[in-house]
């Protein structure tokens, strides 16, 4: 299984704890940065993860930063991501199991022991595949289909240059 896993400023040393701590369980790694403790806008590494996500370059999708709250509002901005802020083991098996999550958000200054239990229930839990929540996953990606996103950093600028190109 494929993880990616993405992170700000705050979440850089759990983030490489949790990749050593995965690779060691036989999953392969894609790390989306960030890459050090320098201050960086987490929107621009979870659009990176959640966009990897939807693209099946990566199974599952793990993000941190101080809180696990901003992370998982940028995450969910990507069409096809269900980013679920996770504080618990229950709120990991029930993410799965209800709500087919894709990605986890974790507070980046959780006890390391309680992050690997969250994470290992994440990835081991299945979605439960029940009729009432199929019907609640169908209005979410409904909603999606019918109302209109934010241009990603690419494509805004692709825009651009073609306007430039014009002139």
């Amino acid at each position: 299984m494929k993880i990616g896993l993405a992170n700000d400023h705050r979440g850089y040393h759990t983030k490489t704890k949790i990749a050593r701590y995965l690779e060691k369980k036989g999953y392969q790694i894609v790390d989306y940065g960030s890459f050090s403790e320098e201050m960086v806008d987490y929107p621009d590494y979870a659009f990176a993860l959640g966009e990897a996500v939807v693209k099946k370059e990566v199974d599952y999708g793990i993000i941190l930063c101080g809180t696990g709250i901003g992370v998982s509002i940028a995450c969910n901005k990507v069409k096809g991501v269900r980013c679920a802020k996770v504080d618990s083991v229950r709120q990991a098996k029930l993410t799965r199991q209800d709500n087919d999550a894709n990605v986890l958000a974790l507070d980046g200054t959780t006890n390391l022991l309680r992050i690997f239990d969250i994470i290992d229930t994440f990835l081991k839990t299945d979605y439960s595949n029940i009729e009432r929540y199929n019907t609640r996953i169908q209005k979410i990606k409904d909603y999606e289909k019918t109302h209109k996103r934010n241009k990603t950093k690419e494509e805004l600028e692709k825009i651009g240059k073609e306007k430039e190109n014009e002139s």
